[in-house]
């Protein structure tokens, strides 16, 4: 399983709240599409992030599973509102899934792979996680 890295605030609302789209300026590959993944929060908050909620606490770890269902570029960023960027690529996520216990672990950019020991504590949480 392959992992993206998000920053905060979005990787939490990603996997706490209701956001459902991953703004990104580069076009999804076609290989990840239907691709269930690995959230991954960053070590850094976004600076420049409006919060729309509570500012998750949970850095440098993974967090949450979910589903790449597609993507779309969008010059407003209304049609996902109110988490679409203007001018950028929307993936949009489906089965989001928080991972009972956030498991320690350092990011990278685009999707990776996590170590082998990473893996074994994600999926040590099988009981109520849907892979």
């Amino acid at each position: 399983m392959r992992a993206l890295t998000i920053r905060q605030p979005w990787a939490g609302a990603i996997v706490h709240q209701q956001k459902r789209v991953e703004n990104r300026t580069w076009k999804l590959p076609a290989k990840h599409v239907g691709a269930r993944i690995l959230i991954h929060a960053g070590a850094q908050l976004d600076m420049n992030a409006k919060i729309y909620g509570p500012n998750f606490g949970d850095y440098g770890a993974m967090i949450g599973v979910a589903t790449i269902t597609g993507y779309h570029w969008s010059t407003d960023g209304q049609c996902c509102a109110p988490w679409g960027f203007e001018n950028a690529y929307h993936w949009t996520l489906d089965n989001v899934t928080a991972l009972p216990q956030p498991v320690p672990a350092k990011g990278a950019l685009g999707f990776w792979t996590p170590t082998p020991d990473v893996m074994n504590a994600v999926t040590a949480q099988q009981t109520g996680v849907t892979w």
